[in-house]
């Protein structure tokens, strides 16, 4: 059995916006997410000794800032689609219900 209001919903030209737009920023923030740990990874498997590379005085390696960046890298991306979920995907679904419901 369908249902007339998802029926309804799942034709509404916003909804249709709201699913292209999600659709493409996902999938842009996952392939920069596995250009970056792949990336790493890749570092890691192929070229050691740059990443073995001491800062300064200490027995720190290059590996380990870079290493952590990729974890704020992460955090940002999350943020940055958090934010963007809460503002515009929020938006045209409060549009979309709003529309519906009348």
């Amino acid at each position: 059995m369908k249902d007339p209001v998802v029926d309804k919903i799942q034709n509404h030209p916003k909804y249709l916006e709201l699913k292209s737009k999600r659709n493409r920023f996902g999938w842009l923030l996952i392939i920069l997410m596995m250009v970056v740990y792949y990336g790493y990874i890749a570092l890691i498997a192929f070229n050691k000794p740059f990443l073995a590379q001491r800062i300064g005085e200490g027995v720190t390696s290059l590996g380990v800032p870079i290493g952590l960046g990729i974890i704020l890298f992460t955090i940002l991306i999350t943020a940055i689609y958090v934010h963007r979920a809460n503002s515009e995907f929020d938006e045209l679904t409060a549009a979309i219900l709003k529309d519906v419901s009348k």
